[in-house]
């Protein structure tokens, strides 16, 4: 009996996609499946600051957090361990620095969702600064509309659905699986060989 493939990283994880997505939930279900760290970095902006990402919108505004969001991201990438999942805010992906960042020095995963379930998931949210005082069907609709685009240039997407948190992170262990087979070590993958890959190896 073969073992199941193990995938080791050289490089960080980064989880993106608008609120609601999964990213946090996912993204630690996927650091504790491949035994390395997770951190999300809106919390990381919320200790340094010592504010909520509600409070820091409302008092200094969208540009200041962003700032604040590429500083705390680039701090993220370069510190030990190197290798981690960092789940990200809904806009961190769409900044051009961040996202230049992302794409040259991790692995970036879109969670996409549809509408519905973005809007069952953040109807009693206040975390969330564009949610607040608004219809967020509406506002999910737009973000969609308008983010959907710079979503797909991550590296892996992986479609989430109405379903248990193992069936995701399934999906999105295949994902990374299969797009190691395409890609290789170049982008900080290798798929460890099964005892029966690395017998045939040996043989030729």
């Amino acid at each position: 009996m073969t073992r199941k493939p193990k995938i080791i990283l050289d490089k960080p994880i980064v989880m993106v996609g608008l609120m609601g997505a999964g990213k946090t939930s996912v993204g630690r279900a996927l650091a504790r499946s491949l035994g390395i760290d997770f951190v999300d970095s809106d919390s990381e902006i919320e200790a340094a600051a010592g504010a909520s990402v509600v409070d820091i919108f409302s008092m200094y505004g969208e540009q200041e957090f962003r700032r604040a969001e590429t500083s705390v991201i680039e701090r993220l990438l370069d510190t030990k361990p190197r290798v981690k999942v960092i789940s990200t805010g809904e806009g961190a992906f769409i900044t051009p620095a961040v996202r230049e960042m992302v794409m040259r020095r991790a692995i970036s995963i879109w969670l996409k969702a549809d509408l519905d379930l973005l809007v069952k998931r953040t109807n009693f949210r206040h975390t969330r600064p564009q949610l607040l005082n608004n219809d967020s069907r509406v506002i999910l609709s737009q973000l969609i509309n308008e983010r959907y685009e710079t979503y797909a240039m991550a590296d892996i997407m992986v479609e989430t659905h109405d379903e248990s948190l193992r069936k995701t992170l399934n999906a999105v262990l295949r994902a990374l699986a299969r797009y190691q087979n395409a890609h290789g070590d170049e982008n900080g993958l290798k798929l460890e060989k099964t005892n029966k890959q690395e017998q045939q190896t040996k043989k030729g």
